[in-house]
């Protein structure tokens, strides 16, 4: 097999760092970046080698492409490549029946239509984390899983409140409170002529936001707050068999950014290894995310 052709749809900070992760991946090769047109020029001066262009198809058609955007974007993104028979990876973060599975439903439905593989929610939360959980769950089928993050940058979270009118900047800091619970803790600029009250009512009505506790603040320069090093503590506590008290835990500090893109990438190898449709990272071999020749890794890991 080649070297798997990828495309980068969308260059903010997950974007870079999946520029980052691809560079060291030695069986992909980067075919080209799309962007939205104010955005374009910009980019070609940052990266003078390499195609970026407003529309996939101005392209040499790449095998799969990686979305780092905004959540509430891919349902409408995704189909339009799954559509020309470029697979596609995502990290979408919207949990739940009304969030992930329901994507997972429409984009399978569009991927076998048109012979390609779509690979949702593969970031580390939703995505490595979720494997974690299940692993747990394995060892402990009847139980209580708790997964709490932070303290830390929550991208998504982040961009939920960037996308309120009359919000210049922001960044959303997650808390955890233990047992699974989160506290939210939100700065902001304002654009010039609103008012901080009406802003912050629109923030705590936001589905990211309308379930959690939830602190914001108004300050005067928010790129003197951000860290994007964030950390997860997933903890089960369940029974095998008839043996209780089965006690279980996970952590990790990452760079957020970073670790999401690695996920997406190596998600990205596992789209030429599965049949056309739709999957999330359960659904997935673990093998077929690696580098490597399988023999090898399994030599090495088993």
């Amino acid at each position: 097999m080649g070297k798997l052709k990828v495309v980068i749809v969308g260059m903010g900070n997950v974007g870079h760092s999946v520029y980052d992760a691809l560079a060291q991946s030695e069986d992909m090769e980067i075919v080209g970046v799309v962007d939205i047109p104010e955005r374009v020029e910009r980019l070609k001066e940052e990266f003078k080698n390499l195609p970026v262009v407003s529309d996939v198809d101005e392209l040499e058609k790449p095998d799969v492409a990686i979305l780092s955007l905004d959540s509430r974007v891919v349902p409408k993104v995704a189909p339009e490549y799954l559509k020309r028979g470029i697979n596609t990876v995502d990290a979408y973060d919207i949990h739940g029946a009304e969030g992930a599975l329901r994507l997972k439903k429409d984009l399978d439905k569009v991927a076998k239509e048109n012979g390609s593989v779509s690979i949702i929610s593969a970031g580390w939360d939703p995505g490595s984390d979720s494997m974690i959980r299940a692993i747990l769950e394995m060892i402990a089928p009847v139980g209580i899983t708790w997964t709490n993050f932070g303290p830390g940058m929550s991208m998504g979270h982040t961009v939920a409140v960037k996308r309120i009118e009359g919000v210049k900047d922001a960044i959303s800091i997650t808390c955890p409170k233990g047992m699974g619970m989160h506290s939210r803790l939100v700065y902001i600029q304002l654009k010039e002529g609103y008012d901080f009250a009406d802003v912050a009512k629109k923030i705590a009505e936001d589905p990211y936001f309308s379930h959690d506790e939830l602190y914001i603040n108004q300050v005067d320069d928010v790129g003197k707050l951000i860290d994007m090093g964030h950390c997860v503590k997933i903890e089960r506590k369940g029974t095998s068999g008839r043996a209780c008290n089965q006690r279980m835990e996970f952590h990790m500090w990452v760079n957020n950014p970073a670790a999401t893109a690695q996920v997406m990438v190596a998600a990205a190898r596992a789209t030429a290894k599965q049949k056309p449709g739709c999957y999330t990272l359960l659904e997935i071999p673990i093998i077929d995310l690696l580098q490597g020749n399988k023999e090898d890794l399994i030599c090495r890991l088993l």
